[in-house]
């Protein structure tokens, strides 16, 4: 063995382990960043060719790998848009180059435009739910996706189509005779309208019901009348009208230019028993103008809008994405990752379906770090570390005892 490749080879030490001790360096720092994923220097040894009279040394070689695939514990804060995932996967987000990338970091907040970034501002991306339908992700790609956002949703508020009355008309009362009660419903601008319902007795079992605008209702005529029908019952009192229900005619509101939708109207608990007039209090779709109160996010990645009162609208479904090789992914600066050749292509898909975990909100993921067993390895490549430069200081203490021969 040559003394030059003694010392090449104590130097090869150095540097690997010097390595090591980088990682090491920092996992520890990153002991408390959410979402990070551990790095370990692999060894391996660099064989060069001997004869049988001469023997090459020659070194190690490291490699960064990164425990990508473990799985950090879930820690739980107060935040609705801390988001962790429980199991495979990871949030699909975009850089401020126009990039999409991988992160389990699920620290989200809004930023000045409503859109929900992490502690390295990348945007959380999503699928934007339209008329209630769940998206349909496109599977090896990022088309579709876009900001899930936050922004003030201002006041909203949603027109009646539906509603329901049910009552009981007595049968005692006298042909001839009217029961009246109303009900409240909603235009296309929130605005609440009284709809009032008058039951009429035309015969025995039999009542007509008229439903009626009473803002716009003109007696004696039929201004203001959405709809009527006849009710029919049998000798217990159990209605036998088929359908049981009936649809209003639409209302353009006066003034304001909202409309009254068409109402499907379900009568099907009215009955006539010998008893006095009563409701069951009826009810309708619809709200009035409600300002924002919050945001709920579920386990399947549905981002709902919360109004103040109580509804909840379906805004984005959170989309996840994977590799095949999660290990293999290249880190990127901000807690992120980018496809390598060796980590297979993108995968999309959406939580809680197929091989993607389900979201939980209000938890974020720890890193992955034990720094216990950091200071441990620390302690072991300072020990080697220094091995390797008594290495290297021999080879060159061997060297000048050689120049010194011809002194």
């Amino acid at each position: 063995m040559s003394l030059y490749g003694m010392m090449r080879t104590g130097g090869s030490g150095m540097s690997a382990q010097g390595n090591r001790l980088s990682t090491v360096a920092e996992n520890i720092a990153n002991a408390s960043t959410t979402g990070y994923k551990r790095a370990s220097t692999e060894f391996s040894s660099l064989i060069l060719p001997t004869s049988s009279g001469n023997y090459n040394s020659g070194g190690v070689d490291t490699k960064v790998r990164y425990a990508v695939s473990d799985q950090g514990a879930a820690v739980s804060t107060t935040s609705s848009t801390d988001l962790a995932l429980d199991g495979a996967g990871f949030f699909i987000v975009q850089g401020s180059d126009g990039n999409q990338y991988l992160t389990r970091a699920g620290a989200f907040t809004e930023d000045d435009q409503g859109n929900l970034v992490n502690s390295a501002g990348f945007s959380l991306l999503g699928y934007e739910i339209t008329d209630g339908e769940n998206p349909t992700p496109v599977v090896n790609g990022f088309t579709g996706l876009t900001k899930i956002s936050l922004a003030a949703q201002g006041l909203s508020a949603s027109g009646s189509t539906q509603a329901s009355m049910g009552a009981n008309l007595p049968g005692s009362a006298a042909i001839g005779s009217s029961q009246t009660t109303s009900l409240s419903v909603y235009d296309s601008q929130g605005s609440a309208r009284l709809l009032d319902f008058v039951y009429s007795k035309t015969a025995e079992n039999t009542w007509t019901l008229e439903i009626r605008d009473r803002t716009t209702y003109v007696a004696g005529t039929t201004t203001g009348v959405l709809g009527s029908g006849t009710l029919n019952f049998s000798a217990t009192g159990q209605l036998t009208t088929t359908p049981a229900n009936l649809t209003t005619s639409a209302l353009t509101v006066p003034i304001s230019g909202a409309t009254l939708a068409p109402l499907t109207i379900d009568f099907s608990k009215t009955t006539q028993l010998g008893n006095t007039f009563s409701t069951d209090g009826g009810d309708a779709n619809g709200n009035a103008p409600s300002p924002v109160d919050g945001y709920q996010i579920t386990k399947d990645g549905t981002v709902y809008v919360k109004y103040a009162n109580g509804d909840l609208t379906a805004k984005y479904r959170i989309a996840l994405g994977n590799v095949e090789s999660p290990d293999n992914l290249v880190p990127m600066s901000g807690n992120v990752y980018a496809k390598s050749i060796n980590s297979g292509d993108y995968q999309v898909g959406l939580p809680g379906t197929g091989q993607f975990a389900d979201v939980n909100s209000n938890s974020l993921e720890s890193s992955n770090v034990d720094v216990a067993t950091e200071l441990t390895q620390m302690i072991e490549s300072q020990r080697s570390y220094t091995a390797n430069s008594k290495v290297f200081m021999t080879g060159s203490e061997l060297l000048e005892t050689l120049v010194n021969l011809k002194r």
